[in-house]
This record gives C-alpha cells, structure tokens and sequence, in this order.
C-alpha cells in the first residue's frame, strides 16, 4: 500500500507543473486559458467524494482507490491526445476525477489497515503515509523540473507515458497484493452515512476546524516566494531551497515526531499545539521583515523548521482522529466529506493571500496567524464533545504491529 501511495504522490507532484507545461507544447492555448480550464476541470469534481464516500461504505476502499488510481492513468493517457480545448478539458477532468476518487477512498483504506495492524497504530500508518505522499511529491517536482531544462517533445511524451502506466501499475499493486480486511458495512437500520453525519454536530465542527488547519498547511508553498522576494527583498534562490527544507523534514521527520506527540497527548491537543505552532510561525514571519539582510535567510530557515513541526504534528493525528471519531459503518462518508477541509481551503488560500498581501506585505500573517490561534482554541473546546476513547493519549503501534514503549524500544506482539 505505501509503494501504491507513493507512485500516486509522485504523479500528483507532476500533475499540475507537467499538465501546465505539456499543454503549453501541444495547444495553442496561452498559460492564462490553460490555468482557466484546468480550475474549471478541478471544480467539476467537486460533488464526487459525495458518491465516494457512500460507495466505500458499501463496498470497502481497497477496490475504489484501485479505481482512482486506474482513472487517473487513463487520463495521464488522454494528455497524449490532447490537441484542444475540448480534447484538454476531457483529460484533465478525468485526471481529476481519478485524484479526488483516491484522495476521497485512501484514508478510508488507511484507517482500515491500521485497524487490523494494531488498535494503537492509526497515527502511525498516517504518518508513514504523510512521508511516502511528500517524498513522491518532492520527487514529482524534481521530475517537472527536469522535463523543463530538457524541452523536448519525446521527454514530455516519455513522462506522460510512464506516469500512466506507473498508475495503473500502482492500481493493480493495490488489487492484488494489498491485503483485505474487514470494513464494517452501515447497519441496516437508523441514520448512517451522510444523513449520520448531518446530525453529529462534534464531527461537522471538526470539519470546520480543520479547514482553518489546512488553510494554514497551504500557506507556506503558497506565500513563501512571494514573501521572500517581494515582501522581505530576500535573494530570489532562498525560497527554492527553504521550501525543499520543508519537503525533507516531512518526508524524514514525521514518524518520530508522531509517536512522542502521540505518548505525551491526545490527537485534540497535538492538532492545539499545532495551531499554536502556526500562530508562532506567522508572527516570526512577519518579524523577518525587521532583520538586516545578512541575518535574512538564517531567521527563515529556523521558520521553516517551526511550520514543518506544526506541520508533522497536525497531519497524522488530524487524520487519525478524523478515522477513530467516525461511526465505523460510516468511515467512508465521514472520511470522504473531511476531503471537503482541504478542498475548501485549497480555494480560499490563493485568493486570500493575493488579496491581503496587495494591501500591506504583514497583513497575510496576521490574518493567519489570528486564523491558526483560532483553531487551536476550538480544538481544546471540541476535545469534550469527542468520544470518551480520543480523550487520552495511548501507545503507539508501529506498522506490523511494533509497539513502542516509553524509552521507544520496539517489541513484536509476536
């Protein structure tokens, strides 16, 4: 399962830096119609992890995340007849389609596997997960930056032809060898599914909530260039090597941070200490902008390392609450409707940060870093009104079933 979300980081690293670039050779459209019509493709897919999430309930994730990967390599294989606006349209929104179906079935799928590895191994899987999702990612960009120095057609054609087949490889890796395990069915009678969710007022706030979180998570690719260079006059080659810092620590760093986080507090006040994190992130932000040069890019390196701590704290245990809190004959549409926190905020970031940073370079902090404090405060309010079980901090159970105890030796239940 993790080389299988690992060949999907990878292409999703790719999808839009290659999407943008191989359009660009192939179309005469220019980059502004071709970012029109790819935000349009994404928008179309909005309603799917609706549809998702009830048929994961009924038929387990294993087989629709295949079918999301699947789609997605088929659509990496309509890019190679993309000659229009029509002809793109079609391959980008069935590229999409196939990301929001994975994306809106893997954590279910996750979950499920956690479940049967080991009762306290949740957050573990999640952030063995988190790491395989950004070292592809970081991969795919490095990747999309070679295909650029190269600019040539059989390369961009080459790239293309291998993330279709690395996805639809991936798919049958998924099939075939990752293992089946029980998912509870809903039950036959009362509420379930989205009509369950509806009414549990604890789980839509922590959809809430979460959304300011992700709002949070997507600043730093988002503002970090724009800040360094424009806001701060830092060198234009920091951001580039400041945002690959982020990338490694994630990629390296997430696990261990999870299991001392998760033996010290409950995933409520991990996602708390997170936002706080946040908070402190944005205001040394803004304080960069009183620092001479010469201590410029060393102060941003050490704001770097705090966002990538909130960062690795939130992830796992924001996700592993999202699974432990939902019904289990729901998980799928409970985990498919918390999709929603990202896509929401995937929106809102770009046109927040444009809008405020126009009016005055500290503005976006201050904002977010309000936001994240926010959030942080609602998540200790929220930890009363979850289940009695998310209320304490619990050892952690590696993946394969390795407790690890309190001095972190592992020991096999075997």
């Amino acid at each position: 399962m993790l080389a299988a979300v690992a060949v999907d980081s990878l292409g999703t690293g790719l999808y839009l830096p290659l999407s943008m670039l191989y359009f660009l050779r192939v179309t005469d459209l220019d980059l502004a119609a071709i970012g029109v019509l790819l935000s349009v493709a994404t928008a179309l897919t909005l309603p799917v992890p609706l549809l998702v999430g009830r048929l994961v309930d009924r038929v387990g994730p294993r087989l629709v995340v295949a079918g999301g990967q699947a789609v997605q390599g088929v659509g990496f294989l309509l890019y190679l007849t993309v000659s229009g606006v029509a002809s793109l349209v079609t391959a980008a929104l069935v590229a999409s389609v196939g990301l929001r179906v994975y994306w809106s079935s893997v954590f279910t799928l996750v979950a499920d596997q956690a479940d049967a590895d080991h009762a306290g191994a949740m957050d573990h899987w999640f952030a063995r997960t988190g790491m395989i999702r950004e070292a592809g990612a970081g991969g795919g960009a490095l990747l999309a930056g070679a295909v650029l120095a190269a600019d040539s057609a059989r390369v961009y054609d080459g790239l293309i032809l291998a993330s279709a087949l690395a996805f639809l490889a991936a798919a049958l890796v998924v099939v075939f060898a990752v293992p089946s395990v029980p998912h509870a069915p809903p039950p036959a009678e009362g509420r379930s599914g989205y009509r369950a969710l509806l009414r549990d007022r604890p789980y839509l706030a922590l959809i809430g909530t979460c959304t300011i979180f992700a709002l949070c998570s997507m600043f730093l690719a988002l503002s970090l260039p724009v800040y360094v260079v424009q806001g701060l006059s830092g060198p234009s080659w920091a951001p580039g090597p400041l945002l690959a810092l982020n990338t490694l620590l994630l990629a390296t760093c997430t696990g261990a941070l999870t299991r001392f986080v998760r033996r010290r507090c409950t995933r409520a006040r991990a996602m708390a200490w997170a936002g706080g994190l946040w908070t402190l992130w944005c205001a040394a932000s803004a304080a960069a902008a009183l620092l001479p040069s010469p201590a410029l890019v060393p102060f941003l390196v050490l704001v770097v390392v705090c966002y990538s701590l909130a960062e690795m704290t939130y992830g796992p245990a924001s996700n592993a609450l999202a699974a432990a809190a939902a019904p289990s004959g729901s998980r799928g549409s409970y985990l498919a409707a918390f999709q929603y926190s990202f896509a929401v905020a995937g929106i809102l970031a770009p046109a927040l940060f444009g809008l405020l940073f126009s009016q005055g370079r500290l503005l976006p902090w201050l904002a977010v870093g309000l936001l994240s404090a926010l959030g942080a405060v609602l998540m200790l309010r929220l930890e009363r009104r979850l289940p009695a079980e998310q209320r304490a901090p619990l050892p952690v159970a590696g993946v394969g079933g390795r407790r690890v105890g309190r001095r972190g030796r592992g020991r096999s239940r075997r």
